[in-house]
């Protein structure tokens, strides 16, 4: 064995079996399950395929034209103009929208919202625990409960389900919903002002030249546009740096989780039951958590969530969520079960002091975007959907005054001091040295006995604030500093290798389309991040994207990075964690990704 190697001990030895259980059981917590409306089929993952599109990735600059003719991608982009245009279906985005609806219907007004969703579906690229805090709900739809969902308390959902209910209230409200359209450029008014934005052209080949099926992408041009696309957006992305919006916070630090759900033994579900939990087999050094949520009709939703400022090179962020299946707790769970789905995405975890100026001329940041989770309650879903809220009634009061003019942009100034009076500010600030507490010698311990002592005798009330001063992907030591991580191998039960897992997302993307995946430099992987880190591409990709294979037209030995954008999965994480920062992650072509539905 290579001396600088280490085997972490099985659950089963040492002092590592020891789950640290912060919440767990039924009746202690008031959860109780919703259970998603769905047929179990009978998934037969083991047999299926997993198609990969693999290719070396053209660089950012290249935009190759037709040989000869007339270039059908420069062609002029049919444009409509509406009044507020969202970008992103999910729970920030959708609230967003019908708030605008109704306060338009409250006053007999015509206004038109137009949503645009990457996804094929509302709800397909919708994946978290999810308990859902039913708080900014109830401000926003009071009689949900009539309307398809009953029970008390917070409520353990399939969040896509539950998205995709939202999205069924957006268009009973008039909101114009159009799923399976990317939105790929901002666009701006010659003042700089955002005009709106563009969705990508369909139909073009890995090289960027029209297929027989090219289809021009459309603009749509708005009085507001609202971003809400999740964590680590790609439009966000641009927009933070045209508009220096992170010029007075802190940078943003992430997570990667990762989840699956279950069909277990009857015998062994309790709706209801919620289990947080840390311990083994993350380190005392490396942030992170697992969650384990009884769903009804004997549905189990379980994860793990590791902190993207972990060090080590060598951590396997997939494999280390297969080894905490096979602690005592969650293997007993779990026998004689059957894995229905797996996912996996980034999630904000900097809080308050990371949230960057929330809006633009022309526009403002929602939802996840901007980064609203409540990282002690693991929730973000009720304050993603009350900063939508806000920013919509901001954007209906600008938009109807009497002083407001086509030539003028509109400025939701106050839609940040909106939030600022808000409930979720005042949950924010209270947790706001949570996240940087673990920042200490003491690591995890530390973290804990901190947070503990500040959240729940404190309120927040300490007169200092701590700061994320590091980005995640500056936080990686040096391949020849690092320990290696041996993983046990997946027994195909409990554990499974990762392409099984990725089956089990119904992730897809049409083939011979341009790579989503833009690398600044081609020979950065090889050069700096292989030589340097072991090439850590492979390992914090949860979906097997990138892998490191032999160069056939280079040197005996040599290696180059493949690109296996098929099975992408839209978590972003490679955008966040490159320790060169020299992937790009944007969008495909609308519809395609994961097909998430239990998630």
């Amino acid at each position: 064995m290579n001396p600088a190697s280490r085997s972490v001990p099985s659950p089963a030895t040492g002092p590592r079996r020891t789950l640290l259980t912060i919440a767990s059981a039924l009746g202690r917590r008031p959860c109780v399950a919703v259970a998603p409306r769905v047929t179990i089929k009978n998934i037969r993952t083991s047999q299926t395929t997993i198609r990969v599109f693999s290719q070396s990735l053209p660089r950012l600059e290249d935009d190759s034209a037709q040989d000869d003719g007339e270039d059908p991608t420069k062609a002029e982009r049919f444009a409509d103009k509406t009044d507020v245009v969202i970008v992103g279906g999910g729970p920030s985005g959708l609230s967003a929208a019908i708030k605008l609806k109704q306060l338009a219907n409250a006053d007999g007004r015509e206004l038109r919202v137009v949503l645009v969703e990457k996804a094929g579906e509302v709800g397909a690229h919708i994946l978290s625990g999810a308990v859902l805090e039913p708080r900014a709900l109830n401000e926003l739809i009071p009689d949900w409960k009539e309307k398809g969902m009953n029970n008390k308390g917070n409520y353990i959902v399939s969040l896509s389900n539950y998205v995709k209910w939202l999205g069924e209230q957006a268009e009973e409200a008039g909101v114009e919903v159009f799923p399976g359209f990317a939105a790929s450029e901002v666009l701006y008014n010659k003042d700089g002002s955002v005009k709106g934005i563009a969705t990508n052209d369909v139909g073009l080949d890995k090289n960027f030249r029209a297929k027989e099926s090219f289809e021009r992408g459309m603009e749509f041009h708005a009085k507001v546009t609202l971003f809400a696309e999740g964590c680590h957006g790609s439009l966000t992305k641009q927009l933070i740096r045209k508009f220096n919006l992170r010029e007075e916070s802190d940078p943003q630090t992430y997570g990667i989780g990762l989840k699956e759900v279950w069909k277990i033994d009857p015998s062994k579900s309790k709706p209801g039951t919620v289990v947080h939990a840390i311990g083994w087999p993350i380190d005392n050094a490396t942030y992170g958590g697992s969650f384990i949520y009884h769903m009804g009709d004997d549905m189990l939703s379980l994860g793990l969530v590791i902190g993207l400022d972990y060090e080590n090179p060598y951590l396997h962020p997939y494999k280390e969520f297969q080894r905490w299946k096979h602690h005592p707790y969650v293997k007993d769970l779990l026998e004689g079960g059957e894995c229905l789905a797996y996912g996996a995405r980034a999630i904000n975890e900097g809080g308050l002091q990371s949230i960057p100026k929330l809006y633009f001329p022309g526009g403002a940041l929602i939802g996840c975007t901007a980064g609203f989770l409540n990282l002690i309650k693991i929730k973000g879903t009720h304050t993603a959907m009350k900063s939508g809220m806000l920013a919509a009634e901001s954007a209906y009061t600008a938009i109807t005054a009497e002083n407001s003019s086509e030539e003028k942009p509109v400025v939701l100034a106050d839609y940040e001091q909106k939030l600022k009076d808000s409930w979720i500010w005042k949950e924010l600030y209270e947790i706001r040295n949570c996240r940087p507490s673990f920042h200490t010698p003491l690591g995890n311990i530390g973290g804990v006995l901190y947070s503990g002592i500040d959240t729940i005798l404190l309120k927040g009330r300490t007169p200092w604030t701590f700061h994320n001063t590091t980005p995640d992907h500056e936080c990686l030591r040096v391949a020849k500093s690092a320990n290696k991580i041996e993983y046990p191998k997946p027994d195909g039960v409990i554990s499974f290798d990762l392409l099984t897992s990725v089956s089990r997302t119904g992730t897809n993307h049409a083939e011979n389309q341009p790579v989503h995946l833009r690398l600044k430099d081609n020979d950065v992987p090889v050069s700096r991040n292989l030589k340097v880190f072991d090439g850590p591409e492979g390992r914090f990709c949860p979906a097997g994207v990138y892998e490191f294979v032999e160069d056939e037209n280079g040197p005996e030995g040599s290696k180059r990075l493949q690109i296996n954008s098929q099975n992408c999965i839209h978590c972003k994480t490679c955008d966040i964690k490159d320790p060169s920062q020299n992937i790009d992650w944007t969008v495909p072509e609308g519809g395609g990704g994961p097909q998430y539905s239990y998630t």
